[in-house]
């Protein structure tokens, strides 16, 4: 095994994109905020020793401990609700004094991953049998029920469609898939009514105006919508080219000299680079995700192993689906939720997460021919 883990083994193109989307990072993060640059320069390095550690350790390790880590995510889920920082109603942190702050719902997205992919993979020849799917909903729904009621809505449906995206590879029907589109849709239509009816239960008040600034923004112009509609005022006013790094002279005035659009550090990252580096500019990152998610997926094409292509799976869901709705929400063209763009966004504990899951894809490359 030794022989695999030599530096000519590495997958040097995955790493070579996180270099790159990291180094873009700090320069965005750097034109919305610069006091956050130290921090996430420092995390940066951190994150990326703990990379090199996991790609040093056999994947299937995690596996195997993946009752241990599900058990794991539970208490720490447990004890930020009972004892985590509260932010504006939200208890989503716990508070390490001058090291900042740690969000156990971005670890939560690996051990599902991890979990998720044991389950599939154990239960290969009779998934789509509905004991077996079950099984899987009373996997997913402590963990997921916990998150949600932080609140932490976009977190949730992350997961969620990171473990639909697990589920689908691993073998599920399409006949089954069809049926719960037959009924799926219609429950959704009545959700979204329920939610506007006084006395609902289900979502907190600023979830359901995240929902109806996006259905009905006129309506709603003085609640997210316009935080939105700001980050994409920012994007056009770029142009084609941008309007240069800082933006800062008095003819040039950027939206972060305004404060036009707030949290630019961390989840409307993408309005920075729309706003200083122009249309060119979003689409040199939009196509270094698209490789991140490509170099993923090639990971688990070549997997030999079922396992370790259901956790590649996994990844590549994670960066996808999160890079997808990040800009979706920057352009407004999906409502305002907060998630991190991968290596990006301003963030310890989300880029520790996502270093996590690349140094699972490592690991997985390394071991290609073992298993």
């Amino acid at each position: 095994m030794l022989r695999n883990y030599r530096l000519q083994n590495y997958n040097i193109k995955l790493v070579l994109n996180v270099l790159v989307l990291a180094t873009l990072g700090i320069i965005f993060i750097h034109s919305a905020n610069p006091s956050f640059v130290m921090k996430q320069g420092l995390g940066l390095i951190l994150c990326f020793a703990v990379m090199a550690v996991v790609s040093l350790i056999d994947y299937q390790t995690w596996l195997r401990s993946s009752n241990l880590l599900y058990i794991i995510n539970l208490l720490l889920l447990i004890g930020v609700k009972l004892f985590g920082k509260d932010v504006n109603g939200a208890k989503r942190w716990f508070s390490l004094g001058p090291l900042g702050t740690l969000q156990p719902s971005e670890l939560s997205k690996i051990v599902m991953i991890i979990v998720i992919a044991d389950f599939v993979v154990r239960h290969e020849d009779d998934l789509n049998e509905p004991k077996v799917l079950g099984k899987l909903a009373l996997l997913c729904a402590p963990p997921l029920y916990l998150i949600l009621r932080q609140p932490n809505l976009s977190t949730t449906l992350d997961i969620v469609f990171i473990i639909l995206a697990i589920v689908f590879v691993g073998g599920l029907s399409s006949k089954l898939i069809l049926r719960v589109l037959i009924i799926g849709i219609p429950l959704f239509a009545v959700f979204i009514w329920y939610v506007q009816t006084p006395g609902q239960i289900l979502l907190e008040s600023h979830q359901v105006a995240r929902i109806m600034s996006f259905l009905n923004p006129a309506a709603y112009a003085d609640s997210t919508a316009l935080q939105t509609a700001n980050s994409v005022m920012a994007i056009g006013s770029g142009g084609l080219f941008g309007k240069g790094f800082g933006s800062n002279t008095i003819s040039d005035v950027s939206a972060s000299d305004v404060n036009l659009v707030s949290e630019r550090q961390t989840d409307f990252i993408f309005s920075v680079v729309g706003e200083e580096f122009g249309f060119l500019g979003c689409l040199v990152v939009i196509g270094l995700l698209v490789l991140l998610v490509a170099q993923c997926l090639n990971v688990a094409r070549k997997a030999d192993n079922g396992a370790a292509k259901m956790v590649a799976v996994g990844v590549s869901a994670y960066m996808g689906f999160q890079s997808f709705i990040n800009i979706g929400v920057a352009t407004g063209t999906l409502p305002n939720t907060g998630l991190p763009l991968p290596f990006i966004s301003y963030g310890l504990s989300s880029l520790l997460s996502a270093s996590i899951a690349i140094g699972l894809l490592l690991n997985i490359y390394l071991q290609r021919k073992k298993y």
